[in-house]
């Protein structure tokens, strides 16, 4: 469930298409290579991205579908060796992946969540059906609909959520918090107590969350582009993935839950 770029045939570089921004030096169209992207399908600025203006690239991660559509379901032919169309079909089935291998990471950790077992046999289920979706042919996969697929198994999520969050922590109403969907773009949580917290989808860019109390929350979807997570505790926060984690800001006093790693640039920040 994690890019290995070895394998894989630059498709994020190349399939996405981004906009001039703070997370990105210039304007790229889909299907157009990146210019960074070399012919051995490596980065040409990789160890500079921050530097060139490309952060976005260092916080993007695909769940290992790159990889899966180079060398599983496109059987390791290059875009550049076939035709235009069998290229254009490439771009066009790696999202598609790559929303497959994230509902894979979600469920995969929901069956290491004890609070959760009442649910494990229907998640069980659902991670073997959504595997089996990513090992279809181009043309299946073309015709999937994958929007569907992941309103079934968001049910799975959700209730997932509500038997984790349960015991993880209480509000001063005596039940954990509810921000799902919250607009708290810059909002100052310093210290904040949002154990438990359903945090789903909420909009937490810049907000400041050092020394925070995130232990159980739900992450699904959270924005964390430029979040202020020093010394906050995560601990066993879910459905945190390592491209939040990546957008954010933190310290070697960040707490966090196994399920991701560290990001190599929180080291300078303190």
């Amino acid at each position: 469930m994690r890019a290995d770029c070895g394998e894989c045939f630059g498709l994020c570089c190349v399939a996405l298409p981004f906009a001039r921004s703070a997370d990105f030096a210039i304007d790229k169209d889909a299907g157009k290579p990146c210019p960074n992207l070399k012919t051995d399908s490596r980065c040409g600025i990789h160890t500079q991205l921050r530097d060139k203006g490309f952060t976005g690239c260092t916080v993007y991660d695909c769940f290992g579908a790159g990889q899966k559509v180079s060398q599983f379901t496109f059987g390791g032919k290059d875009w550049r060796s076939g035709s235009k169309e069998r290229a254009r079909q490439m771009f066009d089935v790696f999202p598609v992946v790559r929303q497959l291998h994230e509902l894979l990471w979600y469920l995969n950790e929901a069956l290491t969540l004890p609070a959760a077992r009442p649910v494990h046999a229907d998640v069980r289920r659902a991670l073997d059906k959504t595997e089996r979706l990513t090992r279809q042919t181009p043309e299946e996969l073309g015709e999937l609909d994958v929007g569907a697929h992941r309103q079934d198994v968001n049910v799975l999520l959700l209730r997932t959520s509500e038997l984790v969050r349960a015991g993880a922590g209480r509000g001063k109403k005596g039940r954990p918090k509810d921000r799902r969907g919250a607009d708290l773009m810059g909002a100052r949580l310093k210290g904040a107590d949002l154990r438990g917290a359903n945090l789903r989808g909420a909009y937490l860019i810049a907000a400041d969350l050092t020394g925070a109390d995130l232990r159980g929350a739900d992450l699904i979807g959270a924005d964390l582009r430029d979040t202020d997570l020093t010394d906050a505790d995560l601990t066993g926060a879910f459905f945190l993935t390592q491209p939040q984690l990546n957008a954010a800001r933190g310290s070697v006093g960040t707490r966090l839950p196994e399920s991701v790693t560290r990001p190599g640039h929180w080291s300078a920040q303190g």
